[in-house]
Order: structure tokens, then C-alpha cells, then sequence
């Protein structure tokens, strides 16, 4: 283990999970020169998150090649995410620009291979501690502040002293709760199963993503060849499913446009979700604590960004707070920087997912793009972008946009006008 260089500390971090965000965090924040120490509370090195979209998205490449994982992942047989998305519409299929460059790209990859992968990457980290089976069950306070955990482990309780104590454990995230984080929540109003199938051809080999408004279905082609197929229906329609859930499930499927063919492939899972699966923001740190991942924000699932915000949740709080936490600088000003980095480029996007969770159909705005988009290639590469989370939501609203939006839109109308109806109305 490493050995503790100040008297008040046994390492500069503890951080609670080894998932994607914490395994993520201890080596960025390992290679900027801090000792930590990454507790999971699962004994086991290749345990791995079950429901998830298993997608990371195009936002989060650069914090993937910051760690050195895209040749591993690849290798491990990833898929790149591209994907089309039905409306109403037809088909939004985003493709890259003539003699442009390839539209930006992240990965679907089964968590069963990129946790524990990941996980072997920190343990690896020179500076990095993983302590497997440790559990936190309370926070060591002192004067007004954090400054380390109490845990279970299977030698019994410890107590382990930190500058910073860092909460990567999920959405029901412990850390957080001890350390009394304010929180937001926003009921959602869909429910969500999936399961994973081999074989399974999705139309052009690539991603799925259905908007029936306000029902919601994705297809998403994973590693070895396993396609993750999830339905996400408004509660309305929760007493079918509970009644028949295979059923339910698969006559879902079937029903969908260009639906893949499900009675032909192998289910290769268990159907799996949740009834009640709200959002939450909570404030990302306290005195002494920072929360990063799905204990910071939980998002919608049917939007696929918890892998890539918890991915790059934790290489902002590492820039942020790497030479403090080492005991080189202020640690209060550090985490207030990582806090406005973590509000400023996530609260956008949660205000809108919160708002489509109610499980309405599309509003005026969302009507303009989308449509514009199943019509329009460049307006498709620009939602492409806004869906990679490359674009703020201002961004993808702006003046600029909303009104090339309506110019294809007007265009479109003026083309579906038969040519006796325009002579006619024409004079």
C-alpha cells in the first residue's frame, strides 16, 4: 500500500466506488501526483454495472483517450455509436458533411468488459490504492468539514483520513447522503426494461433510437456481437407490463417501425429495469466532499449520458482539484471551481431531460428541429451534435439554427404542394 508522506492523512483522497467514474478519477487524479485511495464495497475485481445503456457518448472520447483506453476498448471489440432516431417525421440519420470529416463518435461497449477493465487500469496506477470490500458507513467530521470515512471491510471497521473524500457510488450514493448534499429530484414518468440479444440485425448495423411521444425504444449494437434493446413506455402503461412482462416487452418491440427482428434472435438476458427511476442534481460538493457521476446528476436513461457525464465529471474535478488535494493550494476554491465547471455545462441539459421526462409529446421547438432534421442533412449533423452532448443546449437553439430549421421546413411544405393546387393560388 502506499505509504501516507503527512501525519494528518493516510492519502490526499478517498474516493467511494470503482466504477467508471471513480476508477476514472483515481487515475487522473494518481497521474497529477495524488495518493488515493479507491474503495469499492463489491469484493469482486470484475464486478460491473448491470442496468445501464452501455454507451458512452462522443463527449467523452477525449477523457477515454486521456486514459489510455481507446486501443483496449477496441480491442474488446467496442462499437462506435453511430445512430438514426425515428420521428414522426421519418428517419433522422445523421452523415458526415462531403469531403468533410467524420462525424464525432464514443462507443457502446457491454459494462460486464469496461468496468473491469477500467477497475485494472487504476489498481495498475502507480499512487492508486484499490481496496475492494470496503463499504463507507459514515463520514469523519471535523470542525464543520469532511476529512475522511468510516467503512466496513472484511477485517472489520476502518477509518480512513483524506483532504478530500470524493463520492463516485451512484445514484443512491452514500457519500452523499452523509454529507448532507442538497438535492433536486424530477419525477420521470416513463418506466424502462431492457435486455441484451445476440444476433439481433439492427437496419445499416448501427444504433436505434425511437421518439413515438411519449413512448421511447432504443437498439444498441454492443461487443461480441450482443445488441442492448430497451423500451421505455409512459407509466400509463405499467399495468400491462407487470401483468405479462415478456409480453409486453416483445410485443413493444415488434410494433415499432422498422422493428428488428426479435422473434429471431437469442435473448442472451434476463429483462431487467425499473418502475421508478427519477432525475436528481445534487449539489456536487460540501466542505471536504465532491461528488462526481450519477451521485453528482442522474439523468434520464433514455438519453444515454450517464457513462459519458461520469467520465467526464471526474476529469474535471481533477483538473480542478489535483494540486490542492495534494496539499498545494486551497481546496474550498478548487472544489468551487469543479462546482461551477459541473453546473455550467450540465444544468442545460438536465432542465431540458427533466422536462421531456414528464413523458409529453414534442413542444413547438422540438417539432422545428426534429423535423427539420428528417429532412435536412445538415440540420441531422447538428442534432447529431446537440445528442453526442458536443453542443450546449443554447447552442443548439440559437437564432441561427432555429431559423435554418424553418427555412427546410418551409421548403418542405412548398415541395409537398401539388403543381395544379399552386396554379391555382398562385394569381
Amino acid at each position: 500500500m502506499t505509504k501516507p508522506e503527512s501525519a494528518g492523512h493516510d492519502y490526499d483522497v478517498v474516493i467511494s466506488g470503482a466504477s467508471l467514474a471513480g476508477s476514472a478519477a483515481a487515475i487522473l487524479l494518481a497521474r497529477r501526483g495524488v495518493r488515493v485511495a479507491l474503495l469499492e464495497r463489491r469484493s469482486d475485481p470484475e464486478a460491473y454495472k448491470v442496468l445501464c445503456t452501455h454507451s458512452i457518448t462522443a463527449n467523452a472520447y477525449p477523457v477515454l483517450d486521456e486514459l489510455g483506453l481507446v486501443p483496449a476498448i477496441e480491442k474488446a471489440g467496442a462499437v462506435r455509436n453511430e445512430a438514426r432516431w425515428y420521428t414522426r417525421w421519418g428517419w433522422i440519420e445523421p452523415r458526415a458533411a462531403p469531403a468533410g470529416p467524420e462525424l464525432p463518435y464514443a462507443y457502446n461497449i457491454r459494462r460486464s468488459v469496461l468496468d473491469p477493465l477500467i477497475r485494472s487500469r487504476a489498481a495498475e496506477t502507480p499512487g492508486v490504492d484499490l481496496l475492494l470490500g470496503h463499504q463507507v458507513t459514515g463520514l469523519v467530521r471535523e470542525a464543520g468539514r469532511t476529512t475522511g470515512v468510516r467503512a466496513s471491510t472484511p477485517q472489520g471497521e476502518r477509518e480512513i483520513r483524506a483532504r478530500l473524500v470524493v463520492g463516485a457510488d451512484g445514484k443512491d450514493s452514500a457519500v452523499a447522503k452523509f454529507a448532507e448534499a442538497p438535492v433536486q429530484q424530477y419525477e420521470n414518468a416513463r418506466f424502462g426494461y431492457l435486455a441484451h440479444f445476440r444476433n439481433l440485425p439492427l437496419h445499416g448495423g448501427i444504433g436505434q433510437t425511437w421518439f413515438l411521444e411519449p413512448d421511447m425504444a432504443y437498439a444498441f449494437p454492443n461487443d461480441d456481437g450482443v445488441t442492448v434493446m430497451a423500451v421505455l413506455p409512459d407509466k400509463k402503461r405499467l399495468p400491462a407490463f407487470r401483468e405479462d412482462l415478456e409480453g409486453s416487452f416483445l410485443s413493444f418491440i415488434r410494433a415499432l417501425p422498422e422493428a428488428p427482428p426479435i422473434d429471431s434472435a437469442e435473448r442472451v438476458t434476463k429483462i431487467i429495469g425499473l418502475v421508478n427511476y427519477p432525475l436528481h442534481s445534487r449539489k456536487p460538493t460540501t466542505p471536504g466532499v465532491a461528488l462526481i457521476g450519477d451521485a453528482a446528476l442522474t439523468g434520464d436513461p433514455l438519453w444515454g449520458v450517464g457513462c459519458g457525464w461520469a467520465l467526464e465529471s471526474a476529469q474535471w474535478l481533477a483538473e480542478a482539484v489535483a494540486p490542492a488535494a495534494a496539499g498545494g493550494g486551497d481546496l474550498d476554491r478548487s472544489l468551487a471551481v469543479y462546482e461551477r465547471r459541473h453546473r455550467r455545462r450540465l444544468r442545460g441539459y438536465q432542465y431540458l431531460a427533466a422536462d421531456f421526462a414528464t413523458a409529453r409529446p414534442f413542444n413547438p421547438v422540438e417539432r422545428l428541429m426534429f423535423s427539420a432534421a428528417a429532412r435536412d442533412e445538415a440540420a441531422a449533423r447538428h442534432m447529431h451534435l446537440f445528442a453526442s452532448r458536443l453542443i450546449t443546449p443554447l447552442r443548439f437553439l440559437n437564432p441561427v439554427a432555429l431559423a435554418k430549421a424553418s427555412v427546410v421546413n418551409i421548403r418542405h411544405r412548398g415541395a409537398a404542394v401539388p403543381p395544379a393546387r399552386l396554379s391555382r393560388t398562385g394569381s
